[in-house]
């Protein structure tokens, strides 16, 4: 989403500088064709998807194996889980009924006390859990501790930018004084970010300008509370999780510290 977000910077009169801190590379354990064989086998009671790039990739595969109408009618019979409204829109797209979608800030917390509120029979039955670029720990645990019979699959993992030379530049950039906002979309980011400052020596100053000159901006509240853990306080979140909101958040930051309210009245609505 790197070139929505500039545009957004953009259209709000700001000057958007790119520094990547992360890519998405394909798995290679195995665990997607895994979960088509349970799937089209009618194995699964419950497909948990927690990310629209996740869903796209577990459908892209089955395409791949030329098993597609196998799995759209597999996902059809068993009860689909989303965690927003990303994967929501791909199983909308190919015609799988969603039984159940988290309700915002569409966090592991809204997720799994929707799950569990449900009343469905989880003990004894195998439920497939789509994680992202890391696994989902807390979920993880939780289902097993329902007792279900868990099926983990993981369609990519994160990792660092091959080119690391505009995420080197853009926390110098940040030290010196250079940026007066920084946009966070993510827990890796947030991650990665201060992996780079430190070997960089310059994971405190980089706290420290994100604590002090330079705005800290923050898509929801896992992004933030990451950023805490890091020492980092997020000055601007929307109150919905999304690109567009944490932009306008953000300008209706400056405009109001321009106009000389304190901190800014709407920096976390």
């Amino acid at each position: 989403m790197a070139s929505e977000l500039a545009g957004l910077v953009a259209r709000h009169g700001g000057r958007p500088v790119p520094a990547p801190a992360l890519r998405e590379v394909p798995s290679e354990d195995g665990s997607v064709p895994r979960f088509l064989t349970e799937l089209q086998a009618g194995r699964l009671a419950v497909v948990v998807f927690l990310t629209g790039v996740g869903a796209q990739a577990v459908l892209d595969t089955a395409f791949a194996l030329g098993q597609a109408e196998e799995t759209l009618a597999g996902l059809r019979r068993t009860r689909v889980v989303c965690r927003g409204p990303k994967p929501l829109a791909v199983m909308r797209a190919h015609g799988v009924p969603v039984a159940l979608v988290a309700p915002p800030p569409h966090t592991t917390q809204e997720l799994l006390a929707a799950l569990l509120s449900q009343g469905w029979e989880l003990k004894g039955s195998e439920v497939a859990l789509q994680h992202y670029g890391q696994q989902n720990q807390a979920l993880k645990e939780a289902l097993a501790a329902a007792g279900a019979r868990l099926l983990e699959v993981s369609p990519y993992r994160w990792e660092l930018p091959q080119d690391l030379g505009p995420l080197r530049s853009a926390i110098e950039a940040i030290v010196a004084g250079e940026v007066d906002a920084v946009c966070f979309t993510s827990r890796p980011q947030v991650l990665h970010l201060f992996q780079v400052a430190d070997s960089l020596g310059l994971a405190e100053a980089l706290r420290e300008s994100l604590n002090g000159r330079v705005v800290a901006a923050a898509v929801g509240p896992v992004c933030a509370q990451t950023l805490e853990e890091q020492g980092v306080r997020a000055s601007v979140q929307p109150q919905h999780a999304r690109l567009g909101h944490m932009v306008l958040a953000l300008a209706r930051y400056w405009q109001e510290r321009e106009q000389g309210v304190p901190g800014g009245a709407s920096a976390r609505r």
